[in-house]
């Protein structure tokens, strides 16, 4: 078995910002030299998480509401009063989405559905550089 260690790099405004990066992860695994296995995508963040979506504009905003609803940025957080940095949100929202998802790919090909892409949220309060570790292990 083979285990490489890859990266993305990416630019995130934060507030529930969403990028689909679901070419970006097929490009790693394509060339890895690894054809069957899997893929673990980490989340270097307290602040941000990773799941999939259909990615189009319904889907999106839907997502971004239900964050809005159930974890409000303008509610009293325990966090903000201990560090005054406003983000207590963040914090609450990337934990429930998670910090990591794993996906099997055959022939160097992601066993995603026809509707299904990968996507990283930014819940952060401001801008953010953001390294995702991809971890990818197979034969």
């Amino acid at each position: 078995m083979t285990v490489k260690s890859l990266s993305i790099h990416l630019s995130a405004r934060g507030n529930a910002d969403i990028h689909d990066i679901t070419d970006q992860v097929a490009s790693q695994v394509a060339r890895s030299g690894i054809t069957n296995g899997i893929v673990t995508i980490f989340c270097q963040s307290s602040t941000s998480g990773v799941t999939t979506i259909e990615y189009e504009a319904g889907a999106l905003s839907d997502l971004k509401r239900l964050f809005d609803e159930i974890i409000p940025p303008n509610r009293e957080y325990a966090h903000n009063s201990r560090w005054g940095d406003g983000n207590g949100h963040s914090h609450v929202r990337a934990s429930m989405l998670g910090p990591s998802l794993t996906i099997p790919f055959i022939a160097r090909r992601l066993t995603l559905g026809t509707w299904q892409q990968i996507i990283f949220v930014d819940f952060d309060n401001k801008p953010r550089k953001r390294e995702l570790i991809l971890q990818v292990i197979g034969e």
